[in-house]
Order: structure tokens, then sequence, then C-alpha cells
């Protein structure tokens, strides 16, 4: 096992990174103060390891909410199901809310922790790819609306992210994807040589090769912390994580929430991102096509969904990046190089959107 740290001052906080970690009774056991735990997972993870991990929590009591599996478990309605079983359980301030599971629920379990009588302490288990190598770090939590994806939410940092690589051998081959995605994201916004490393170890990573994953789950989040550390609120360099999320938020809202998993279209959105770099003048031609193949080679969409451009720029109107009534987009100035702009004008994103799908 390896740990990293989030750099947060007092509220700082260790990533663990290992195979066979996710029982490790000693990583709960400085969370426990209070000797109560509720574990929020979802009916496909609880059956895997639940029970690691509420042996791992020793003689805590333990109130267990599994929840349907899927993007559309992110509403008002499921979040008020885990606060009517915390206070059916009486959980008090000083229950720590265990995450076991993929994005989904670390947001929606975090959320919950965030708000849950004005804020209690929780970690996440993050396992899933995507989650262990973005969603569990840095302490965004959110649900989504109708109009837009994690809509309502709000930051509340973990104690600590206990990702265990291991989780990633019972990984359906669609999610495993879906999380390289993430990966790729980091390289192409904050680190070149990641890029290249991640073009030189695809097939590793899609074959689930230990060494390769465990890379790239540690580099992922080597990247975001230093990020999450200087810009915890996403008041400037944060937004560079977004890289393909504005585009690739408004095909999930587009589509109905679960019909396109969410690295899928991050996926999709970083093409139409490259597409617009390249249209501002910042990418080559060739560079774009490295994007394309890369995500091609991880088994993953590079053209959006049939939908009109109008729609899509429609819904990135919504996008939390937005200021001065003026949507944001996170656009590479070089490869490894992301930049945040506000000066684009709707034909380069139409025209992007346009380029993309060809």
């Amino acid at each position: 096992m390896e740990s990293l740290s989030v750099a947060l001052g007092s509220r700082a906080y260790p990533i663990h990174i290992g195979a066979g970690i996710i029982g490790s009774y000693g990583l709960y056991q400085p969370h426990l103060a209070g000797g109560s735990a509720a574990i929020v997972t979802n009916d496909v993870v609880a059956p895997l390891y639940l029970a690691k991990v509420r042996k791992a929590l020793g003689a805590a009591r333990v109130t267990e909410i599994a929840l349907p599996d899927g993007e559309q478990t992110k509403s008002w309605q499921t979040l008020n199901k885990v606060f009517d079983a915390l206070l059916e359980a009486r959980c008090g301030r000083d229950t720590l809310i265990v995450a076991l599971g993929g994005g989904v629920v670390g947001d929606l379990a975090g959320f919950a922790a965030a708000v849950y009588q004005r804020g209690v302490p929780f970690i996440q288990v993050p396992t899933t790819l995507l989650a262990q190598v973005d969603s569990s770090v840095g302490g965004k939590t959110a649900i989504n609306h109708a109009l837009g994806k994690n809509m309502i939410g709000a930051f509340h940092q973990p104690r600590a992210v206990i990702s265990d690589v291991a989780t990633l051998d019972s990984l359906p081959e669609r999610e495993l994807r879906s999380g390289i995605a993430e990966v790729i994201k980091h390289g192409l916004a904050l680190d070149v040589a990641f890029f290249e490393w991640i073009e030189k170890n695809i097939a590793a990573l899609v074959a689930r090769k230990p060494e390769a994953l465990t890379h790239a789950v540690r580099r992922s989040c080597e990247l975001k912390a230093r990020i999450v550390a200087e810009d915890e609120r996403e008041s400037g360099a944060r937004a560079l994580l977004n890289f393909g999320h504005t585009f690739g938020h408004a095909i999930e809202a587009g589509t109905g929430y679960g019909a396109w998993l969410h690295g899928e279209a991050v996926a999709a959105g970083m093409v139409m991102a490259a597409e617009l770099s390249q249209l501002m003048g910042h990418l080559k031609k060739t560079e774009v096509v490295r994007v394309r193949d890369l995500l091609k080679r991880a088994g993953l969409p590079v053209a959006g969904p049939a939908l009109a451009p109008e729609r899509l720029m429609e819904l990135m109107a919504l996008d939390k990046k937005a200021a001065k009534g003026r949507t944001r987009f996170v656009v590479l100035e070089a490869l490894g190089r992301a930049a945040l702009r506000a000066d684009i004008d709707e034909a380069a994103v139409r025209g992007a959107i346009v380029a993309a799908a060809q």
C-alpha cells in the first residue's frame, strides 16, 4: 500500500492505494471516534464488499444502506431515503458515513454527509476506476437535477480515501473503460508525459494489468490532489479538471441520465473540446487525431449522440463554470496544458460539435 495526502491544512486527508486493503481495520479505526458508522452502498457492490467493510469497522454500531445502482439514483428521492435510514437508526453527528461504491454512491453519500445534521464525517471507499482516479478525491458532492448534472451539491472533504485496486477485477468492461476516460483527461489537461504514458500503456490498462492500473490511479490522484490543494472551491485552476465535461454533462442530461456512462460522455466531450481547441488555433490536426485514436483504443466513443448542436448548447448554458452569463470552456493550449476560456463565440462551439461528429 502507498499513501498520498491532499494538503488542505487542518482538513488534510490521506488517499490510500493498494490491492486487498478494503478490509483493513487500521484504515477505518482513526475515523470511528463516535463508535457509529453508516455504510452507503448499492445493490451491485453490497454482495461483493459490504461484509468486508463491515468487519473492518470492528465493534462500531453499523447501519447498512443499500441503494439501487445507476446514475438515476443521484436524486432528491434517494437522498431522502438515506436520511430516513440515518434518522431511524438514530445516527448522530459523530456517525461516520462510509461511501462504498462508484461515483454515484460517493457523490450522493458525500452530499448526505455534508448536510445531515449540518455535516458529519465520511470516508470514500471507491470500487470503480472512475471513482478511484477522480470523483472520490476533492470533496465535490452532489445529486442531479433534470436540467443539469451535479447541480445540487456541496463541497465536503472526506476524512480519507481507501482505493483498493483489487476491486477493479469485478468491474464490468464498460465501467472500466469509462474510468479510463478520466485517466486520459488528467493527462490531456495537466501532464503531457502522463498522456504519453497512457498512449504506450493503454492496452495494459484495458487488460487490467495491476501495475498499469496502480500507476494510473496513483498519478491521477497526485495530479488531482495538487489542484485541489491549490483551489479547493473551483474558483480557478480546479476548473481545468473539467476538460471535456461541459460537453459531456450536456450529453448526459440530453440523453437521460444513465443512457451514457459518465466516462463515455466525457470521452465524446473531450473530442469536441479538442476540436474547439484546434479551431482556436491551439492544437494541430495531428494532435486532435492522437486524442481520437487514444480514446478509440480505449474502446470509448469519439462522437456524441444524435442531439442537435443547438440542444447541446442550450444544455451547456447551464454549466456550473458559467460566469456573467457566458459559458466558459476548458480548452487545450497544448497537449497537457488546459486553460479556461470565456471568449469563445457560439459559431466556434457549434463548429466543434459538428467536427467531432465527422
